[in-house]
C-alpha cells in the first residue's frame, strides 16, 4: 500500500487526508520536540532494515489502520526513505489477541520513530470502535441506534467519529454548524 493509496482510502471513508496528515505531523513534532529519537539514533545503525508487525493485544474492533500506516509513511518520507506497508486487517474488523493488523518494512530508525505515535492513534481509535461495538451488540434487535456526540478529544473529532462508524454506530453532528440542537 502506497502513501497515495492510503490518502485515497482516507478520503473514501470520509476523512480529509490533509487534516489527518497535519494531525500526524503535529503528533510527531510533539513526540520529537524539535529533535530526533535520541535512543534510536544512538543504538541503531542508520542503514539497518527491519520488519515491524502491529499486533492486537486484545479482542476488539479495529479502527485506524490507514492512519497508523500513514504515520510510518510520513516518518520515512521525512528522512528521504520509503516503507513497504502491508495491511493485514481492515478497519471495522473484529480481531482477536495475536492477530497481525499491519506489517511495515523499512529502515529500523524510521519504524521505531513512528511506532509510538502510530500505536497511540490505533489503540485510541480501536478503543472507541470496540466500545461502540459492545453497545451496538447489546442493543441489537431493538430500534435503538448508538450515536456519538461532539464530546470528543480536541482535534481528534473526525477520527473518533470515524471509529464510531467502524464500531457500528452512527454519527450525530460534526460541528455546531451542522444542525440546530436546543437543549435545557
Amino acid at each position: 500500500v502506497s502513501a497515495a493509496q492510503i490518502r485515497q482510502h482516507l478520503s473514501t471513508v470520509g476523512l480529509d487526508p490533509n487534516s489527518v496528515t497535519a494531525l500526524i505531523e503535529a503528533a510527531l513534532a510533539e513526540d520529537l520536540a524539535g529533535g530526533v529519537d535520541v535512543t534510536t539514533v544512538a543504538t541503531v545503525p542508520a542503514e539497518q532494515l527491519s520488519q515491524l508487525d502491529l499486533v492486537a493485544r486484545a479482542r476488539g474492533v479495529i479502527a485506524g489502520i490507514p492512519v497508523s500506516a500513514l504515520v510510518f509513511e510520513i516518518v520515512a518520507q521525512s528522512q528521504g526513505h520509503s516503507v513497504e506497508v502491508e495491511q493485514r486487517r481492515a478497519d471495522a474488523d473484529l480481531v482477536a489477541a495475536g492477530d497481525v493488523l499491519l506489517t511495515i518494512r523499512g529502515r529500523t530508525r524510521d519504524l521505531l520513530t513512528a511506532e509510538r505515535t502510530a500505536l497511540n492513534l490505533l489503540c485510541h481509535l480501536s478503543g472507541v470502535a470496540s466500545a461502540t461495538a459492545e453497545w451496538t451488540q447489546a442493543l441489537s434487535g431493538t430500534a435503538t441506534r448508538v450515536r456519538d456526540t461532539r464530546k470528543t478529544t480536541p482535534l481528534l473529532r473526525s477520527l473518533e467519529k470515524y471509529a464510531v462508524r467502524c464500531g457500528g454506530g452512527v454519527n450525530h453532528r460534526m460541528s455546531l454548524s451542522d444542525a440546530a440542537l436546543v437543549k435545557d
